[in-house]
């Protein structure tokens, strides 16, 4: 096992050790005895960007399997032992990666460790048709109940193949289509863990109250002697023109609460930092009810009952700017859609205001120091620049990178990206009883997540990313 050391301390105080296993497992440390608790984060470099044309949802559906069983753990027992230990736990998959985490009492580390390497290394030894075929059901129904059965629950779905063309690997959204979800087999199932679920394909990162010495001897005893294989076909480049070039437009006519008119900007990737001023201009335009946004049309025209912008980051693709405004009863989309432009034409060439700017990245940082503050929330971030920066300390200055963001940046980014030619835009006329003015009340954000970052139902519950 090789070891190197964190360098110097960061500003914030936090600290992170890397070391790697011969079998080219990654593994992250970060101490932290406030709370006698630790979190365990496995990422898998696998999405459903890595899927290919006629078995979408297969990342999604495997993710399901990992929680059927093992050599040495049957059935449901890897709940049933986190939970009877006192811990929690769950599993999430995103267009770029799969993960798996647990969070436990210190002194149970060691089991959380074991059954995350038990599983790694001997599912396919418990992986059979009756596991398969009853995941597949349980997948159909969450696609039934969380995107064909609910009031714009595929909208996401619609705009991400509107914003990244046809055989683009992010076409797709993780939840996968009926038809390939039928057609997977055992046999496609069992080449995709032997092709993704390697050492060398994962980082892990544990966090919390922990003996660092003892951690790495107890991964040691339980990855280290599983085998390294290889043989992951790159995944396909999503690279893409920094505009559409045009705008893109899609009429839905359903059974919906109200009108509602939804774009998605394409903008820059995960990790640059126009990403980050991307993210600012966001918060400073649809980032709650201080924003631009909801000022003017929910606010002082009274045209929208909700009005807001999100960001989903990607990695490996351009990120999307994703804006959700449900109407107010009577009040046509070209009104609200005029209004949008405006707001967002007159933001390009005005930019922020120092008092925008200082709450919008007062706001983010809120946002990071949130979720590094919780040794669950630090061990996915560890793991997350690790998986798709290569640099697990990237994460303990990401709130410095947002902080050093100048207005002129933000303004630039909106200028060159948050424009109507630039857009993929979903129409939503309300058919039957609809248009009284309701929303949805997870706004942007929340059919962001819904649709990016699925998980399973019933005790394997959604973990939202977003």
């Amino acid at each position: 096992m090789g070891h190197t050391a964190t360098p110097e301390a960061h500003s914030s105080g936090l600290k992170a050790t890397e070391h790697r296993l011969a079998n080219g497992l990654r593994v992250v440390l970060s101490e932290d005895h406030l709370t006698p608790v630790a979190a365990l984060c496995l990422w898998y470099d696998v999405g459903s960007r890595h899927e290919v044309t006629g078995r979408t949802g297969l990342a999604h559906l495997f993710e399901h399997l990992m929680f059927q069983g093992s050599a040495s753990v049957k059935g449901n027992g890897h709940f049933e032992l986190v939970q009877a230990a006192g811990g929690s736990l769950n599993g999430t998959t995103s267009f770029e990666r799969t993960n798996y985490f647990e969070t436990m009492p210190a002194h149970q580390l060691e089991l959380a460790l074991w059954l995350e390497a038990d599983r790694m290394g001997s599912l396919l030894t418990a992986l059979d048709q009756e596991s398969l075929d009853n995941q597949r059901d349980v997948v159909k129904n969450e696609r039934r109940q969380r995107y064909d059965n609910v009031p714009y629950g595929t909208a996401f779905e619609r705009l991400t193949a509107l914003a990244y063309p046809e055989g683009h690997p992010y076409h797709h959204t993780p939840i996968g289509s009926m038809a390939d979800l039928d057609a997977a087999s055992l046999e496609d199932a069992r080449a995709f863990f032997s092709t993704y679920y390697a050492p060398g394909n994962a980082v892990l990162s544990v966090v919390g109250d922990i003996d660092p010495e003892q951690t790495l001897a107890w991964i040691e005893k339980y990855f280290g002697s599983i085998p390294a294989h290889d043989g992951k076909p790159e995944p396909r480049d999503g690279s893409l023109p920094e505009t559409m070039g045009g705008q893109l437009r899609e009429v839905v006519e359903e059974d919906v609460p109200s009108r509602a008119l939804m774009g998605a900007y394409r903008l820059p990737p995960d990790g640059s930092r126009e990403g980050d001023a991307a993210d600012l201009a966001l918060t400073v335009l649809g980032g709650g009810e201080s924003s631009r946004l909801h000022n003017r049309l929910v606010r002082r025209d009274r045209t929208a009952v909700t009005a807001g912008f999100g960001l989903l980051r990607l990695a490996g693709a351009p990120s999307l700017g994703w804006l959700d405004v449900k109407a107010s009863s009577g009040v046509e989309l070209p009104t609200i859609e005029a209004s949008v432009d405006e707001e967002l034409a007159r933001f390009a060439e005005q930019g922020p205001t120092p008092e925008e700017m200082e709450r919008a990245q007062a706001q983010l940082e809120r946002e990071w120091l949130d979720r590094l503050a919780t040794v669950a929330g630090r061990a996915d971030e560890l793991c997350r620049f690790a998986v798709l920066f290569g640099d697990p300390q990237l994460a303990l200055t990401a709130v410095q990178r947002v902080l050093s963001v100048t207005p002129e940046e933000v303004k630039a980014v909106a200028a060159a990206r948050l424009r109507p030619d630039n857009r993929a835009v979903l129409v939503y006329e309300p058919t039957g009883g609809g248009d009284q003015g309701e929303a949805d009340p997870e706004g942007a954000e929340g059919a962001q997540a819904a649709a990016g970052d699925d998980a399973a139902d019933g005790t394997h519950q959604e973990e939202s990313e977003a």
